[in-house]
């Protein structure tokens, strides 16, 4: 039996286990296992797979996906340049990290970009942030970074103002703010200056409609959660799951 899961912390918020288990059913998989590995802190990390020898991947979650890069002996040039893995595979006893956020964000976004899709803000600056910074360059989109306090490579949200957000008719949230269970709060950005060019993306699943997201809807934008986000990076990983060879990007 083929031990796979989720670390991350908490776990709570998240579909994944559900989702693997209901794609195990359905296609009448029995070689695999699937589990919530809720770890406190990383110095937990190398217990899980020498406690289990039947752990061959992970994907990896909030807030874990830069700081599990240290473990790994075989990244991805994908992880090496963003400093970020959400899957991890093992091939003799050595681990292999790869980021498929990066085609699940891109993929999913695709048919909602519009010409004038020009200038996007990303709201936060962890690891899902990173993956999401890969694919603006990747297409061309020029982004500024917002967080709670100003850095070097970001503004804080009290920098924000109505012109700022008129610009930028991309908005990304990849923070957990709004996250289940604080379904009542919402990245603090003037809304009154959103839209109908507007497109907003929230990373966040559940709830499937974020305050993030409603309040963009009032404004007449467009908007999307991260399900199927989630359900093709998901994908993404499975194949590395069960690749026979380590799959290199």
């Amino acid at each position: 039996m083929r031990h796979l899961g989720l670390i991350g912390y908490p776990l709570s918020h998240s579909f994944s286990q559900g989702y693997f288990k209901d794609k195990f059913q359905k296609e009448n998989i029995l070689d695999a296992q699937y589990a919530n590995y809720p770890i406190p802190s990383m110095g937990d990390f190398a217990a899980l797979w020498e406690t289990d020898p039947s752990l061959i991947g992970l994907n990896v979650t909030i807030p874990y996906k830069k700081e599990v890069i240290p473990f790994l002996q075989h990244p991805s040039s994908v992880v090496k340049l963003i400093h970020a893995c959400n899957c991890i595979r093992k091939f003799n006893n050595e681990l292999y990290g790869y980021n498929t956020d990066v085609i699940g964000f891109e993929n999913s976004l695709i048919p909602f970009l519009k010409l004038h899709h020009t200038h996007a803000l990303i709201l936060g600056t962890g690891g899902a942030a990173a993956a999401v910074e890969w694919v603006m360059k990747k297409r061309g989109i020029k982004y500024q970074f917002v967080s709670r306090s100003s850095g070097a490579n970001s503004i804080g949200y009290d920098q924000l103002t109505k012109e700022v957000v008129g610009a930028h008719t991309l908005i990304i949230n990849t923070s957990p703010v709004g996250m289940y269970p604080n379904v009542n709060e919402a990245p603090p950005i003037p809304y009154e200056a959103i839209t109908s060019k507007h497109h907003l993306f929230d990373l966040i699943y559940n709830p499937a409609e974020t305050l993030f997201l409603t309040h963009g809807a009032k404004q007449g934008a467009t908007i999307q959660n991260g399900l199927e986000m989630l359900h093709i990076q998901a994908a993404e990983s499975w194949k590395i799951w069960n690749a026979t060879t380590p799959i290199i990007q």
